[in-house]
């Protein structure tokens, strides 16, 4: 069994940050890649961020140069930072990774940004 548990989400000003963090635990053998994807009401899920081999980034367009993406293999864990949020940031985040060919996401963590 794998598990995916993320946590850091919440309520925060415009231009405020916030940190998530997703640790995986269960039957881990390798992760190939963790990603963050997002969903907002009545939109499609969407890339956020993810990090692969040799630690290769790739963000989705509307958080590049906000959000860095990162991950601690020691603690199979990967981080989101978000910086300067905004309210079209608003949604639920979630962790996905991939391990022998097969993905993985976890519940998600509500994050809204507003005044």
């Amino acid at each position: 069994q794998v598990q995916l548990v993320e946590s850091g989400g919440g309520l925060v000003q415009p231009g405020g940050s916030l940190r998530l963090a997703c640790r995986a635990s269960g039957s881990i053998f390798s992760i190939n890649r963790m990603a963050w994807y997002r969903q907002a009401p009545g939109k499609q899920r969407e890339l956020v961020a993810a990090i692969g081999s040799a630690d290769i980034t790739v963000y989705g367009d509307s958080v590049l140069g906000r959000f860095t993406i990162s991950r601690d293999n020691a603690k199979n864990t990967v981080y989101l930072q978000m910086n300067s949020l905004k309210p079209e940031d608003t949604a639920v985040y979630y962790c996905n990774i991939h391990m022998d060919s097969v993905g993985y996401w976890g519940q998600g963590t509500q994050v809204t940004v507003s005044s």
